[in-house]
């Protein structure tokens, strides 16, 4: 069965993007939706964690939305944040970010590299402070390995939730190909659409954990990235839709 429409569950990328360039190249239609968004938690909810925003000396950032839920929440429960709070960030992007909620200049503010365990020397550096880790309801491994293995005293605080996105306004028997890039894209699948059978629909997914996620679901995965070959998800997609659209 040749590809015709393919539904990626991100948002609609910007002009330049590479799937706008498949579609045009390969003559296929490409669409966006979301098929989770991001929600946050309540004051209300927050003290249930047994949180006090007053007890930390340090704030431990891993993302954009950790900043905007932590300043969000601070303002919601009157917390003045100190200018003496040290903050470090997963990388350098996500430190500049934080322009949008404190004045930058003369702050505490470190950065790594990349990875959360680039951070490790940054811990060993400031090992005295109290942090908090503001937090997704999903989170990786390996960040409460690199902070325990770090010898620091930290608290994580679940402030925003990943949810499932409503998209029962979609036909999705619509389309011969579903991108998904996490397991909870497959978990928004299977709640808006119980009875979705695969049948001839392909599966394309990014990571082993999404991979992992749609064959628990029960689906064939189609199409995978990264690989050696296809380090990207557009790349992979374009190789299997040469293959099979001949």
């Amino acid at each position: 069965m040749k590809i015709k429409s393919i539904l990626v569950s991100q948002p609609a990328p910007n002009e330049s993007s590479p799937y706008l360039e498949i579609a045009k190249k390969e003559k296929i239609k490409i669409d966006f939706r979301p098929f989770i968004h991001v929600q946050g938690v309540d004051a209300k909810e927050l003290r249930t964690q047994k949180i006090d925003l007053t007890q930390y000396t340090g704030i431990i950032f891993t993302s954009k939305n950790a900043i905007d839920h932590y300043f969000r929440l601070a303002e919601e429960m009157r917390f003045t944040v100190p200018d003496s709070m040290r903050y470090i960030c997963q990388s350098e992007a996500i430190a500049n970010y934080l322009q949008k909620h404190i004045v930058y200049r003369k702050r505490k503010i470190s950065f790594g590299e990349k990875t959360f365990s680039d951070l490790t020397p940054l811990f060993k550096k400031h090992p005295s402070e109290k942090y908090l880790l503001p937090s997704s309801d999903i989170l990786t491994p390996e960040v409460p390995k690199v902070l325990d293995s770090s010898n620091i005293d930290w608290t994580r605080a679940i402030m925003y939730k990943t949810v499932a996105s409503d998209l029962t306004d979609i036909n999705i028997n619509d389309y011969e190909m579903l991108v998904f890039f996490s397991p909870q894209g497959i978990k928004s699948l299977k709640i808006n659409f119980p009875d979705f059978e695969q049948k001839e629909t392909k599966i394309a997914v990014f990571g082993t954990t999404t991979q992992a996620a749609a064959e628990e679901a029960g689906l064939t995965v189609n199409v995978m990235a990264p690989t050696k070959e296809t380090p990207s998800m557009t790349m992979a997609i374009e190789k299997y839709i040469k293959s099979i659209n001949k």
